[in-house]
């Protein structure tokens, strides 16, 4: 289905109602939950909007993962996530979309040594290292031994937001469709959009892609690009897991990061560059 786009979003006396929370069921065993606020609250994206939350047999296992379909904007000055939203249900004839509006309100900070990234200097130099980090799986391992003790404290402040992205949620079957409006105020300043697609670690262990590739917990990398036409993650039994396609105009990334005390998310992002107004795709739900 396609995007409701945000002038209808606006127009809640055309079949669409503002909620608190809404879970979409998939199966008698698993259902995909968001919330107008940013529970459950975990680790460092505590304070951020999430998109679908994957619950197995009535638990969570989002971790500190963002869900399915939330966008991250990247601008020439600032890449910008969303903090504060407004969730609707829109329904037409028999169907049923979940319509989430993210502002975008929030930019990351970090600290080293107590010392505030704010210089312009150090914070390239951070990007630098970040760049270097996500290319080498050795720095990962090494991240992760450490375990935080590298000193470095990530943050979001709320910040002038740069507009909103709307995105919608359906389901058939076990298919979840997403469609996102990129209808942006301020598209001068616009570099990137990803669309983030992350559950917890704990859970969903494993990797595998129509290219024949499997790994399973460190062997996953922090971000590398997806090659495969199609690619899967699931739980350490290879029962229950999502799947995503490559798109055209986009990049799929593959990322997992579990650092204790820190970072707990696996997932399947897209990278987009070059955009219409509006980008969809589908997220296949597994079970065995």
């Amino acid at each position: 289905m396609a995007p409701v786009s945000q002038d209808a979003a606006e127009d809640c006396g055309s079949g669409i109602s503002e909620i608190d929370e809404y879970a979409i069921p998939i199966s008698k065993c698993i259902a995909l939950k968001t919330s107008v606020d940013t529970r459950p609250h975990n680790l460092i994206t505590a304070s951020l909007q999430k998109g679908l939350r994957f619950v197995y047999k009535q638990k969570e296992v989002v971790g500190e993962g963002t869900g399915f379909g939330v966008p991250v904007v990247l601008c020439s000055d600032e890449t910008y996530f969303s903090g504060s939203s407004r969730l609707c249900l829109y329904k037409k004839n028999d169907s049923i979309t979940v319509l989430k509006e993210f502002l975008m309100d929030m930019i990351q900070r970090k600290e080293f040594g107590g010392i505030r990234l704010e210089n312009q200097k150090l914070r390239a130099a951070w990007k630098s290292m970040d760049r270097l980090y996500q290319k080498h799986i050795y720095l990962q391992i090494l991240a992760s031994a450490l375990g935080g003790r590298l000193g470095v404290q990530f943050s979001f402040v709320k910040t002038e937001p740069i507009g909103k992205v709307t995105v919608t949620y359906s389901a058939i079957k076990n298919r979840l469709n997403i469609g996102v409006d990129l209808n942006f105020t301020m598209r001068k300043k616009l570099r990137k959009v990803f669309l983030l697609n992350e559950q917890g670690t704990a859970f969903f262990r494993n990797y595998s892609d129509s290219n024949g590739i499997q790994l399973a917990d460190s062997q996953i990398g922090a971000w590398q690009r997806v090659e495969a036409e199609s690619a899967c993650i699931s739980d350490m039994q290879r029962r229950v897991g999502f799947s995503l396609q490559k798109k055209k105009d986009s990049i799929l990334h593959l990322g997992r990061e579990l650092l204790r005390g820190s970072a707990d998310w696996i997932g399947l992002d897209y990278e987009l560059s070059n955009w219409n107004r509006t980008f969809e795709y589908g997220i296949e739900i597994l079970e065995a």
